[in-house]
């Protein structure tokens, strides 16, 4: 009776379709035990292989499909910043795509991976608690698709409390581009000042990253933008003023020269920016878009601003970020650098240093990996600037082809292009300040640009740049030799500027006149119809001023053990059409230590190589990397 009742209970079980496999292993154990002894054992050993054959592929499968799951939920956890060819083929209109198989979006399949993946993510969740594991409480319960998760967790990283994560957070972005127009805009939207300011030091980043600048507020009625910049400047105090800024602000406002105004005040930031300066200077970059100079002019405006942390916000708010970060990727090396300097004040998350006005960071511009060792500094001269005394050399095919935004054939700076990247571990700064002929120009009526205020006040300047904390080589032409001296003679004297003396590895001197130029002389002599200023005056090779230097600063050089190389014009330079001067003689560019090197130039090209392999650049690269084949190693 019990064998007649276990058939027919085995016969029930193998018709329902949804026996367990536990019912259909206890059901033949039963019969097993309770069957009289087959005639022969071979029955009972298959009967053993066919339950472990079913059971194993039960197991091995489940295994399987359980391995699979973690692997595709883990995928979707983990940043991959490759290009991923499904991603380009999509379109750019988006939509959650979902199945229209019913069975899967509601079968027992769907449900099972659901559930698999919530359980999943919950253990993943709680071992990244215990481990300090890579994700974050939200991903245990959000459901995202593989794509989107990486712009999340990025988003997540760059607002980390541990710096080094928000740096690589933005690094990541910036490297970054397989992404769709709207993964940008999600970054461009969600993410903090810090990020952005970032992701505009990059120089990969890619530009839709940067959302286009807020609409600007209407112009007054019967107003003009002319008309909203001089109320701007109207109704800037004047109490309490420099005497040089009191008058270039009322010059403006008489004469409408508001520009030159503008860029002089840097004491009024928080008046200008309450005033809607930063809208106002906005609508006159974008009237001005043929007109470098005056967008270059406004760059510089704002770079000062920059110096004001407190104003940081404002600044980003009001879409100026997104303007720079397009500046920073102009092929004009200008215009590249007033951005790069108005940005790095903006930088606090990598930037101890501020570039105060008339400083500006050659390299690197961006961001970067590249340790940093030392600094080169350039000072230009008399009549000279940051960028175009450091050009290269004018040639007649240059002149009439127009090709200065050629590098390969023409660099408009060569420290920025050659130096830069013939020494990449090198800071190169360049260094701007006013300077004149003669008083015919207009000019502060304060006397004030004597040798020895322009030495204090760039040195304040460099010192704020962090000048000093790397070894030091000086680069110079003309006058700005004697400034190099005038500021190592005056560091020297102040106990918070030993660094800069103790750093100085090396000078470079382009017909620096030492012992005077001819051209004071000549100036004096005519100075009825030159007007020679008093930076030509001092020049002079009666100057006591200029002799006291000299004495003071050879003694001072031996002392220290300066590295110095002096470079010579041999022929004389044309100023004006009627004018032929050899401006500074072989004996006066002598300053009595270093090597003295004569070269077939004028005064104006001595520092203009004419290509990159020529003599003058060729020395002057390697008494750099001479000079600081020590530190460069290290």
């Amino acid at each position: 009776m019990s064998s007649i009742l276990s058939t027919f209970h085995f016969s029930r079980a193998f018709s329902h379709q949804r026996m367990s496999l536990a019912t259909y292993c206890i059901i033949c154990c039963r019969r097993i035990g309770t069957l009289t002894p087959p005639p022969k054992s071979t029955t009972y050993w298959r009967d053993i292989r066919n339950v472990i054959k079913f059971t194993g592929s039960l197991i091995l499968g489940g295994s399987l499909f359980l391995t699979y799951e973690v692997w595709a939920l883990k995928k979707s956890l983990t940043l991959d910043t490759q290009v991923v060819e499904r991603e380009k083929m999509k379109s750019y209109i988006y939509v959650h795509t979902v199945s229209l198989d019913d069975r899967e979006n509601y079968g027992i399949t769907y449900q099972a991976r659901k559930e698999l993946h919530k359980a999943v993510r919950k253990v993943l969740a709680t071992s990244a608690k215990i481990l300090r594991g890579p994700f974050a409480d939200p991903f245990s319960t959000v459901d995202v698709e593989d794509h989107e998760c990486a712009v999340w967790l990025l988003l997540r990283k760059s607002q980390s409390g541990d710096r080094a994560a928000r740096l690589q957070s933005v690094q990541e972005m910036s490297e970054t581009h397989h992404w769709h127009d709207y993964q940008y805009r999600i970054i461009a939207q969600a993410c903090d000042l810090r990020t952005l300011i970032g992701l505009a030091r990059s120089k990969e980043s890619d530009p839709r990253f940067f959302l286009p600048p807020p609409p600007l507020p209407s112009l007054k009625e019967d107003s003009s933008i002319e008309e909203e910049l001089r109320q701007l400047l109207a109704s800037l105090p004047q109490t309490e003023l420099d005497e040089c800024i009191q008058y270039f602000t009322s010059l403006a406002l008489s004469e409408s020269s508001q520009s030159l105004a503008a860029q002089k005040i840097s004491t009024h930031c928080d008046q200008i920016e309450a005033n809607g300066g930063l809208q106002l200077l906005q609508r006159l970059y974008q009237l001005h878009k043929d007109c470098p100079k005056i967008q270059r002019n406004i760059m510089r405006i704002i770079g000062n601003m920059a110096l004001n942390e407190h104003l940081h916000s404002t600044i980003v708010r009001s879409g100026w970020v997104s303007i720079l970060a397009e500046a920073m990727k102009s092929p004009r090396i200008m215009e590249a650098s007033h951005a790069a300097r108005t940005l790095a004040n903006l930088d606090r998350e990598t930037m101890r240093e501020k570039y105060h006005d008339g400083v500006y960071v050659l390299h690197p511009q961006y961001r970067t990996s590249q340790p940093i060792k030392a600094d080169v500094l350039f000072i230009h001269g008399l009549m000279g600037a940051a960028f175009k005394t450091w050009r290269q050399q004018d040639s007649e095919q240059v002149l009439t082809e127009k090709i200065l935004e050629d590098e390969a054939r023409y660099t408009t700076c060569w420290p920025k292009t050659w130096l830069a990247r013939d020494c990449p571990a090198l800071r190169i700064i360049s260094v701007e300040y006013d300077t004149s002929l003669s008083d015919w120009r207009t000019r502060c009526p304060v006397e004030r640009k004597s040798i020895a205020f322009r030495s204090n006040e760039l040195l304040r300047k460099l010192r704020a740049a962090g000048v000093g904390e790397r070894p030091v080589i000086w680069v110079s032409h003309s006058m700005g030799g004697l400034l190099v001296k005038k500021m190592l003679l005056e560091a020297s004297k102040k106990p918070e500027m030993s660094t800069i003396i103790n750093n100085t590895r090396g000078i470079i001197f382009y017909s620096v006149p030492h012992h005077g130029s001819h051209l004071a002389e000549y100036s004096v002599n005519i100075r009825y119809l030159l007007f020679p200023s008093l930076e030509v005056k001092e020049l002079s090779k009666d100057s006591p001023a200029l002799k006291t230097l000299q004495d003071d600063f050879l003694e001072f050089a031996k002392d220290k053990n300066f590295q110095v190389l002096n470079f010579v014009e041999t022929l004389p330079t044309y100023i004006g059409s009627m004018i032929k001067l050899h401006v500074v003689p072989v004996e006066s560019a002598d300053l009595g230590i270093g090597d003295l090197i004569p070269v077939d130039v004028d005064h104006l090209n001595i520092c203009k190589p004419k290509k990159k392999d020529a003599f003058l650049y060729q020395r002057t690269l390697q008494f750099i990397c001479e000079t600081l084949a020590k530190d460069l190693e290290n």
